[in-house]
This record gives C-alpha cells, sequence and structure tokens, in this order.
C-alpha cells in the first residue's frame, strides 16, 4: 500500500479530506443566513479580515457562499454519480456476460447517448425538464450513464471469459448466481475507480450547468452560479471569480489525483 501513496496521492487525498470536511462541516457551524445575507454597504469588498475571500456585488459573504456551494457541488455530484453507476452497472454487466445479441442491443442503445457529447447531453435533459437541482442530478447522472456502462461492459466480457466462471456454469450455477458471485466482485475496483474519476467531471458539469441558468438556481449557493454572477464585475472585483473558480478547480485535482492512486491499488496488473 505504502509504494502507491506518491506525493501526487498524499496531495489528492489531502484536497478531498480539505474539502469534505468544509462541505460536511461548514454549514453546520456558520450562522443559518450567512450566505444570503446582504450588506449593501460593503459590496465588492475585497479580502479582508472582515472579510476573509471578499463579499459580492450584494454584499454577501464569499467565504460562507463557497462554504455552502461546496455542499451543494458535491452533493449534486454524488448523487449524479450513484445514479449513474446504478443504470450502467446492470447495462453492463448484463451485456458483457451474456454477449451476442443481448450486448448488440444493450450497446446500440447505449452508443445513441454516446453519440452526445455529455455536456450537451445534460443541458437538452436540463432544459427540458427544468433548472433545479433534482433535474440537475438526474440530467448529469444520464449524461454520464453510457461510460460507466461501457466500461462496466468491458470489464464484465473478458471476467466473463475466464476459468472459475467457466467452471461456476459447468458446474450449473445460475447465470444470475454466477454474475453476482463472480463477475460483479471482480469487476467492482474499475467501478470505484471510474465512479471517483467520475465525480470531477459530474462537478463541472454541475458548475457549467449553473453557469449557464439551467442547474442550481438562486438563492441556492453554486459555485457555478458565483462564477456566472461575477462575470460583468471581473474588472472590478476579481476575487468574486477566482474564489469559487479556484474551489472548482482544487476539487476536480484532489479527486482526479485520489483516482490515479485509487487505479494503482485497485489494478491488480499493477501490483
Amino acid at each position: 500500500m505504502k509504494r502507491f501513496l506518491t506525493t501526487k496521492g498524499l496531495i489528492g487525498i489531502v484536497l478531498l479530506l480539505i474539502i469534505a470536511a468544509v462541505a460536511i462541516i461548514g454549514p453546520m457551524v456558520i450562522p443559518p443566513d450567512a450566505a444570503t445575507a446582504m450588506d449593501m454597504t460593503a459590496r465588492r469588498a475585497p479580502p479582508s479580515m472582515r472579510h476573509l475571500f471578499g463579499t459580492d456585488q450584494l454584499g454577501r459573504d464569499m467565504m460562507f457562499r463557497v462554504i455552502l456551494g461546496a455542499r451543494t457541488s458535491l452533493e449534486i455530484a454524488v448523487s449524479a454519480v450513484v445514479m449513474s453507476i446504478a443504470l450502467g452497472l446492470p447495462l453492463g454487466l448484463i451485456s458483457g456476460y451474456f454477449g451476442g445479441f443481448v450486448d448488440n442491443v444493450l450497446m446500440r442503445l447505449v452508443d445513441t447517448l454516446l453519440a452526445f457529447p455529455a455536456l450537451l447531453l445534460a443541458l437538452t435533459i436540463s432544459a427540458v425538464l427544468g433548472p433545479n437541482i433534482q433535474n440537475t442530478i438526474i440530467a448529469i447522472g444520464v449524461a454520464f450513464t453510457p461510460y460507466l456502462a461501457r466500461i462496466i461492459r468491458g470489464e464484465a466480457l473478458r471476467v466473463a471469459q475466464m476459468p472459475y466462471v467457466e467452471a461456476a456454469r459447468a458446474s450449473g450455477t445460475t447465470d444470475g448466481m454466477i454474475m453476482i458471485r463472480h463477475v460483479l466482485p471482480n469487476i467492482l475496483p474499475a467501478v470505484i475507480v471510474q465512479g471517483t474519476i467520475s465525480l470531477a467531471f459530474a462537478i463541472l458539469a454541475e458548475a457549467g450547468l449553473s453557469f449557464l441558468g439551467l442547474g442550481t438556481q438562486p438563492p441556492a449557493a453554486s459555485w457555478g452560479l458565483m462564477i456566472q454572477a461575477s462575470r460583468d464585475q471581473l474588472d472590478i472585483a476579481p476575487w468574486t471569480a477566482v474564489v469559487p473558480g479556484l474551489a472548482v478547480a482544487l476539487t476536480v485535482l484532489g479527486l482526479n489525483m485520489f483516482g490515479d492512486v485509487l487505479r494503482d491499488i485497485l489494478d491488480p496488473r499493477s501490483k
């Protein structure tokens, strides 16, 4: 285990622990209305001891809004990835295990979704369903499902050809039990790694949808909303875009680094 914990891996773990602590503990200790309370006498105040990250165009404290935005972004990202795994896992598992006609039918469905870029598909779904947090989760979850299904299908196809699976078939074990007992446990490492990496893309997708007005809606705090609101004041209050932008960048960086470490640990070929 120690040889996998490189400097990059440690940085990723530390970043994730800090961000997770901010998202979970932060909203519990700050005042309930801290992120929405407006002070028109302190509009666009630069970072100071009173407002560590400055204030926005309505005098709202940027630090408090970033803390609440962390919870919003992570809740949406985790929920969307869980949804995409719940949809993509059975698709990929059944397709890879049975192959043949079943594989062709299911993969053509997946290919249809893959024909659209993930963000464009999420934009379309969110525009049709309407902009709110629940529909943002659905849009991102559905958009990422085909990518996970493809990866899971490849792993299931490889495991289904292993000798122990053939032995289980020869012993009369049903297909359902083989998939649950033999195939699924051996593809879970790939699912975990891909799910971790997908979290980074989900956070970027949520920020993008909120920036375009199709994700989280005001007055809720969201990193994408904060960046969108700063478009017209970059020259006079650049911190209003820099602070949430750095939050997104550091979170994505930490998730990618952590995903690389997980891949090295869980991939049998790396041992």
